[in-house]
């Protein structure tokens, strides 16, 4: 695990429930306490109602892929080996969409509408990655 050349987040107050629930392999989220927005990208104000409290809710990680694009090109040293890769748009059961992969199958199989369900890709101690399967092969 060593060896990972990819870009990694930075830890920090405001993310670290975030990635310590993907180390567990549980994909959470922040609500908001006054309106229940479930909000993704994390920040510290909710977008509908602009309240500064929040918690960290288990969401199911069930989804659909609402758009993709398939990278031939290599932008960063690190994906060079993963060429051609899909970076897709995961619309989530609760509500908001998260920029991932599907990983698991070629990258021509990956669909708009198709259903997917997270899974996690520990690339070093301290981080799992959310990426997503297709919901047809979460359980294999």
């Amino acid at each position: 695990m060593n060896d990972y050349t990819k870009p990694l987040p930075t830890l920090n107050d405001h993310n670290r429930p975030f990635w310590e629930a993907a180390r567990k392999d549980e994909l959470r989220l922040q609500q908001c306490l006054d309106c229940q927005h479930i909000r993704y990208p994390i920040n510290h104000v909710c977008p509908k109602c602009l309240s500064e409290r929040a918690e960290w809710k288990r969401v199911s990680g069930r989804g659909t892929v609402f758009s993709y694009i398939v990278f031939h090109q290599v932008y960063h040293a690190g994906f060079a080996k993963d060429v051609p890769y899909n970076v897709a748009m995961i619309q989530l059961e609760e509500g908001p969409r998260m920029i991932s992969n599907v990983v698991g199958v070629p990258v021509d199989a990956v669909k708009v509408g198709d259903a997917v369900t997270v899974c996690f890709d520990r690339v070093t101690e301290d981080v799992a990655i959310p990426r997503f399967k297709l919901a047809t092969q979460a359980n294999a």
